[in-house]
């Protein structure tokens, strides 16, 4: 490891016998799922210039595994083309994931392991909200770059920004000011907001009350969700008994599953309105067309009329056949992104110096050409939120395939939708203020 300024010194009495191989672990390097012994060996014997490590901070269980495993995927495609291509600045790359486990203490020891033992330049990955602000609070205290891939919570890029962090997902509140608006005028001013009970469903449900408000519409009442619910009854019974004109929900992986199907058992999506703040691809794939009732974000969709999106999937495919997922999402979409977006930056700096290639990050323009969507998106230097297309969508009636199950209704202009809140809030750290490192 280089040192490169008198910050670093503590990283470097930390990052001592950084093996590669962890008990517990996946190491990818040439294909993606490679055992670790076999090609460290290679290495060790190799003249070439040492790997570059990039620690996968991904759910393999909890509430949102299956999340977790299109991101792996995702970020383990982007790696594939660059090795096939050398690697980066002459560097292999290695991967290293281990379980977060949809937990916040977890994912802040993964992080801490992976920067301390294994020298890991970069972290990708983060679903749950929680899990990615504990990751972020670790990468900052050794300037680690760390890419939150698909966590929205608006505090991710409002009050817990960090310098070393990067928002790839588009928010709730981007999501809300691409919707609530037109579902006032569509569906009625009275709403109940259902909302899993943690950072994320709390901080996009309070975007949502906000501009329900400010357009004229009314809060009737607001019923939280604790994580891991898999009886929603008693929640269905109040709203039965409320009969809001929408029900705004803000839950995600394995509750809002569950949440669909006791909905659509008690005939509820026929009686009021129901709108997902956003919904990922992996939390609907498979559940069947009755139970993906409503209107929802997203960021991305596989039958995009778009150049580059057909060629996209069929790379998916090709890479990873036979897999229950059979065509890639909006989880994937993002990770593969911002992966491909961060080792393009480190050949652009010539180095993967941490400040360096902060400084490329930021601000970054990318064309909707490149990123398969219908506007440019940009990386916000002020918050560090990729800003992005945001879709609106529901159940696909008329679909041209099996696995065509959304119609997209409209796409919104990053601009129209922008998170005004989250720039006040964010403060990031100085550059002096964020240790630097060449690993």
């Amino acid at each position: 490891m280089k040192k490169t300024d008198s910050t670093s010194d503590s990283r470097r009495a930390l990052l001592k016998g950084g093996g590669l191989a962890l008990a517990g672990a996946g190491l990818y390097g040439v294909a993606p799922f490679m055992g670790p012994w076999k090609h460290n060996r290679a290495w060790a014997q190799s003249a070439q210039k040492k790997p570059l490590v990039i620690g996968l901070t991904m759910d393999a269980s909890g509430m949102y595994a299956a999340s977790g495993g299109e991101e792996r995927l995702g970020a383990m495609m982007a790696i594939k083309e660059f090795n096939d291509k050398g690697g980066v600045l002459g560097r292999r790359i290695e991967a290293i994931h281990i379980d977060t486990e949809t937990t916040p203490a977890t994912g802040s020891r993964v992080a801490e392991r992976m920067i301390t033992r294994n020298e890991a330049s970069f972290l990708i990955g983060a679903v749950h909200s929680g899990v990615s602000n504990a990751i972020s609070q670790v990468a900052q205290k050794y300037g680690t770059v760390f890419l939150n891939t698909n966590s929205s919570s608006p505090t991710e890029a409002g009050k817990d920004c960090h310098r070393t962090k990067f928002v790839w997902d588009g928010n709730g509140t981007n999501f809300s000011n691409a919707i609530v608006k037109n579902a006032i005028a569509t569906s009625g001013r009275n709403w109940v907001l259902l909302t899993n009970d943690y950072v994320w469903g709390h901080n996009t449900a309070k975007s949502t009350r906000a501009i329900v408000e400010a357009n004229g519409g009314k809060i009737v009442d607001e019923l939280l969700v604790p994580q891991n619910t898999r009886d929603f009854s008693a929640y269905l019974l109040k709203l039965q008994q409320l009969k809001p004109n929408v029900v705004a929900t803000a839950v995600g992986g394995d509750d809002i599953k569950a949440l669909r199907q006791q909905v659509v058992q008690l005939k509820l999506n026929e009686s009021m309105a129901w709108i997902n703040n956003q919904q990922d691809w992996p939390d609907v794939y498979g559940l069947g067309p009755e139970a993906i009732f409503g209107v929802f974000g997203t960021t991305w969709y596989y039958r995009l009329d778009l150049p580059g999106v057909k060629e996209f999937v069929a790379a998916y495919q090709k890479q990873y056949p036979g897999m229950a997922i059979r065509v890639p999402g909006n989880v994937y979409h993002n990770t593969y992104m911002a992966t491909r977006e961060l080792l393009r930056c480190c050949e652009e700096a010539g180095t993967v110096q941490n400040i360096a290639v902060i400084k490329k990050l930021e601000g970054r323009k990318m064309t909707a050409l490149d990123r398969l969507q219908h506007y440019d998106a940009w990386m916000d230097a002020d918050t560090h939120q990729c800003q992005q297309t945001i879709y609106m969508a529901r159940y696909n009636d008329k679909p041209a395939e099996k696995d065509d199950i959304f119609k997209i209704l409209t796409q919104a202009n990053p601009k129209d939708v922008v998170d005004k809140d989250a720039a006040a809030a964010c403060k990031l750290e100085s550059y002096d203020a964020t240790p630097s490192y060449d690993v």
